[in-house]
């Protein structure tokens, strides 16, 4: 996964899972301490949601400067090497395949959320429930389904 300084605030549990690397990009300028705490927030995440993964390869992170040029060699080294160590043990091409089932799932998800957005109908009803939801009136869950129910019932 590539991330940029500018997208930490919310480390995504679900690209960590499956990521076989991440690169923080922008390391350089004003963004070097930012993309060095990037580091060491991924850095962490990978260490407690891939602990239990029976998986060889260690996911690392790493900075990058496309100004500079800082890091890109060091980059493309690992990626060499990850690539051809995958290879050879089989286990490239199955987790690719893995890979892509987290992505089409991820896509479904983000078209659901922004079809159900983009609804004027739901949209409507979205913004009643939550402020329901917040006061405590309404349960999620029975929002969740009333905001299903309408868009699916359309």
């Amino acid at each position: 996964a590539v991330v940029s300084t500018q997208s930490t605030g919310g480390i995504k549990k679900g690209i960590v899972e499956v990521a076989d690397m991440v690169i923080v990009t922008k390391a350089d300028g004003n963004l070097k301490t930012a993309a060095r705490l990037a580091k060491t927030e991924y850095s962490r995440a990978l260490r407690l949601l891939r602990s239990h993964s029976d998986d060889s390869w260690t996911p690392f992170v790493m900075t990058v400067s496309s100004l500079s040029g800082e890091g890109l060699g060091e980059v493309w080294e690992e990626m060499c090497e990850y690539k051809q160590g995958k290879v050879a043990n089989g286990q490239f091409l199955e987790r690719r395949r893995r890979q892509r089932l987290t992505w089409l799932w991820g896509h479904v998800q983000d078209y659901l959320l922004d079809t159900l957005t983009c609804d004027p109908h739901v949209k409507e009803l979205m913004a009643r429930l939550e402020q329901n939801v917040l006061s405590g009136r309404v349960m999620p869950g029975a929002a969740a389904k009333e905001i299903l129910t309408t868009f699916l019932n359309r």
